[in-house]
């Protein structure tokens, strides 16, 4: 081999190594002895946004605003050639000069030779900014999601165990807790697709009331008038409450039996409300229960949940209920 094919030999090779180098999408820099930089790939002048000129035969620790010049990296460094050890994801989080805010992994190991004996060091940065906030957002959304399942099953549970039990057969007490149960995810369905904005107090009746024979039902509408989403569902149940009894034991019972329905936005001295009214007329005989059910309780509950109170009466003719639900925005068209 001729001294002129030694040249091509070893040019090729380190061409090749070069473009091996330039290839790679991580950063890297080749520091000497002094931790000054030797050279450096295409991907760290891109990444970081900054010059050969202003990075090569540089200390490390001069670059852009200092954001390598960490007392712990410089001891870490160091200690790479003498002790033949090796930095691996060394954090470093800091607002670089172009780039903004970024989080840093630096690994660095000494640069292989033939003959064992560099004194140079390869320095790889992997920024795991975006993978860093991903992880989080996910862990934020499992959070959330584990909150909401948590939620459900304590909603899940109140329902099943409240739901009367004495005097009833299974099928009876399925019917009336999967019947809660769809109500609550009526509710739930309608809070999600409208959002912020709130419902349409018109719509979630409309929805409500769905399966009820028109012929028996009179609706009195009244002003149009948005509902908050956390007034959604506690008046969801409310109706499916007044339903469910109105097709067990009132006015909905009996082909005979209507259902009057109409609200109304009235003012006191604690501010605007809505005013629902519940009139069950021609129904059967009507008398005041001993004691207040579940149904009953679960109706009072609801509007004492979202700063408003219902009210029954049981009057002959019908059950009459007039739910009270405070106005917390100017939701009046």
């Amino acid at each position: 081999m001729t001294l002129e094919d030694l040249y091509r030999l070893l040019r090729t090779s380190h061409v090749q190594a070069q473009g091996i180098v330039d290839t790679l999408d991580d950063p890297l820099v080749v520091l000497d002895h002094n931790l000054c930089v030797i050279s450096a790939n295409p991907a760290f002048f891109e990444h970081f946004r900054v010059e050969r000129d202003s990075t090569l035969g540089l200390s490390l620790f001069a670059l852009g605003n200092g954001q390598w010049d960490i007392p712990e990296l410089q001891r870490l460094l160091g200690e790479v050639i003498p002790r033949a050890q090796a930095v691996i994801g060394f954090e470093v989080n800091h607002d670089f000069p172009s780039i903004g805010p970024r989080t840093v992994l630096v690994s660095a190991r000494r640069l292989a030779h033939p003959d064992n004996n560099s004194t140079c060091l390869l320095v790889v940065f992997s920024d795991v900014t975006d993978a860093r906030q991903a992880s989080a957002e996910t862990d934020i959304l499992l959070a959330e999601t584990r909150h909401r399942i948590q939620n459900l099953s304590a909603v899940v549970h109140a329902l099943a165990y409240q739901t009367k039990v004495e005097g009833r057969s299974a099928q009876e007490y399925r019917d009336a807790f999967l019947g809660r149960l769809e109500a609550f995810f009526s509710a739930k369905d309608m809070i999600n697709q409208s959002g912020a904005a709130g419902i349409e107090l018109a719509a979630l009746v409309d929805e409500a009331l769905d399966s009820i024979d028109r012929n028996q039902i009179a609706i009195t509408s009244g002003p149009s008038l948005r509902l908050e989403s956390e007034q959604v569902r506690p008046l969801c149940m409310i109706l499916h409450e007044l339903t469910t009894n109105a097709l067990k034991y009132g006015a909905l019972s009996i082909p005979e039996g209507v259902v009057h329905l109409s609200w109304d936005s009235v003012g006191d001295a604690s501010g605007r409300n809505i005013k629902l009214d519940w009139i069950e007329t021609n129904g059967p005989a009507v008398r005041p229960p001993v004691s207040l059910g579940f149904g009953a309780g679960m109706i009072e509950r609801s509007a004492r949940s979202v700063g408003g109170k219902a009210e029954l009466r049981f009057a002959p003719g019908g059950l009459n209920a007039r739910i009270v639900l405070p106005i917390t925005r100017d939701h009046a068209a």
